[in-house]
């Protein structure tokens, strides 16, 4: 096989698999089914940082995800062939990095050991119960920022644009515009227009990482992904190797082209876990004196991260367990009212060793009422899901989040097993109530209430108007032994900005200490 045609067969792999990954995305969605076929939640399978930091921080192994034991296994036989064939934000890198059309290199060429640096700190805070690696695991990073940020904002542009259209008013224009909007709905847009609290914050540092690649080629991938740390690690003792012959003339050719910084020839030799397994170096070679295949002939340069840097990467990954677990928040009796979990989600101590903030749970939620957090659960959960009722509510019969939940940081519920897990508490704001505060007539809240028998009950009153005239009034109470608090109250309430009814974390089936009542 020619070098040409590996390189064409490596840049078809990596717009297939990134073809795949933007169709399972856009699968994991509510059809108007309770159940998920294809979620892109396959990918976080297939991620071994995340199943390795999981299982060291949850100190259990619930289920294997067979797919990262192949991703392992392979890459310990092949090398890094995953970064550089099948990663999809590898590929948007890649693509990224193709509209650069100038030379410039700022980065020092030892910059590489910094994402190994990254990697000691989240598996050594990990093996203290504190799982980060969702904030900067690439996979997760991906799904997060399209499901919170790039997606919404696709949608938003879309329909903006075709409402522009729409509002010409030309007749034949309207009506060609409005058959092609109808067919994005059926296969790209979403049913309804999603909103999320830091969606900005989320899509510029998304952006921003995109934009590195500006200044140099695969910049996250070389000098800060983790991910590709950990497969350099595996890969270091890789079968398939790259071998020069005699012929080379050190003209420098390969290094210009090497997506991975992995070669130098400033004394360090090949650095076999930086190789990405692209072959570009045995593309261009104008000697053809590079090669890859399978040898146990030690090609590699030796790899020195420092010891005083590796030693301070894990005092710094000890350190913020206690560092970030000295708020009020991490105290038994402390529970925030607004610090609303999906339901099916574990303890809080146990969701936020297993949470690895990928969004999944968030897009499929079908009223958008799953929410990142920053700073509600701390530093130590940012960007994990909470519901803000007054945005969208519980929908009583799905079960969604917890089937594309890839570490059962939320377990799924069966559809039986659903309306008996309790979220929250709901309650009543008599100030703002419309009954109690202002003798006006409203059974909103008891109307919409989806328990079989209702949550919210009524207690018929008399009371006076201003002229004296008596009126019999239904004020609504809530009860406790019945509320799951599912929070279509609070979205209902007609009472605008801060409504009347109003649901807190209280009572929530996962807590025995945020109670209302002592037991």
């Amino acid at each position: 096989m020619q070098p040409p045609m590996i390189r064409k067969i490596r840049i078809a792999s990596q717009c297939l698999f990134l073809i795949v990954f933007l169709w399972l995305f856009l699968q994991t969605e509510s059809k108007g089914a309770n159940e998920l076929g294809y979620p892109v939640k396959i990918f976080l399978d297939a991620d071994p940082l995340i199943f390795i930091t999981t299982v060291l921080s949850s100190r259990s192994l619930d289920h294997i995800p067979y797919l990262a034991l192949v991703i392992i296994i392979a890459t310990v036989l092949l090398g890094r062939f995953f970064c550089g064939w099948l990663c999809p934000l590898g590929a948007l890198n890649n693509l990224t990095g193709s509209l650069k059309r100038w030379r410039f290199r700022a980065v020092p060429g030892n910059w590489h050991r910094l994402k190994y640096y990254i990697l000691i700190f989240l598996l050594v805070s990990s093996l203290f119960s504190l799982q980060l690696v969702g904030v900067i695991d690439p996979l997760s990073l991906l799904i997060r920022s399209f499901s919170l940020s790039v997606y919404p904002l696709i949608s938003y542009a879309t329909g903006a644009t075709f409402d522009a259209f729409y509002g010409l008013n030309v007749p034949v224009f309207v009506s060609v515009t409005e058959a092609i909007y109808s067919f994005l709905k059926k296969i790209i847009l979403p049913f309804q227009q999603p909103f999320f609290l830091q969606s900005a914050f989320v899509g510029l540092l998304f952006f921003l990482i995109l934009g590195l690649n500006l200044v140099e080629r695969r910049f996250w991938c070389k000098y800060l992904c983790p991910l590709g740390a950990l497969l350099g690690l595996l890969s270091r003792y890789a079968i398939i190797k790259r071998t020069v012959s005699e012929g080379c003339d050190s003209c420098g050719a390969c290094g210009a082209v090497c997506q991975g910084s992995a070669i130098s020839h400033e004394g360090g030799g090949w650095k076999n876990t930086e190789c990405v397994i692209c072959m570009n170096c045995d593309d261009v070679c104008p000697k053809n004196a590079v090669r890859f295949g399978f040898t146990r002939k030690s090609s590699a340069a030796s790899m020195d991260l420092g010891k005083r840097r590796v030693v301070g990467s894990i005092l710094a990954g000890v350190i913020a367990v206690p560092l970030l677990r000295i708020s009020p928040i991490t105290k038994t009796s402390y529970g925030d009212p607004k610090l609303i979990r999906p339901p099916g989600s574990l303890g809080e101590k146990a969701f936020l060793s297993r949470c690895v903030k990928c969004g999944e749970c968030m897009k499929v939620c079908i009223t958008n009422g799953l929410q990142p957090t920053l700073l509600e659960a701390g530093l130590e959960g940012i960007w994990s899901p909470i519901l803000v009722p007054r945005l969208g509510y519980c929908e009583f019969r799905c079960t969604l989040c917890g089937q594309v939940c890839p570490t059962g940081a939320i377990r799924k519920l069966d559809i039986d097993e659903k309306p008996k897990i309790r979220i929250g508490l709901a309650m009543i704001d008599k100030g703002r109530c419309l009954p109690y505060a202002h003798a006006t007539s409203c059974i909103v809240c008891e109307e919409v209430c989806p328990t079989a028998k209702k949550a919210i009950w009524f207690e018929k009153v008399i009371v006076r108007n201003r002229g004296g005239n008596e009126l019999v009034l239904k004020q609504p109470r809530v009860d406790i032994e019945l509320c799951i608090g599912c929070g279509i109250c609070e979205a209902k309430c007609p009472v605008t900005g801060q409504p009347a009814i109003t649901v807190t974390s209280a009572g929530e089936s996962r807590s025995g200490d945020n109670q209302i009542l002592l037991p």
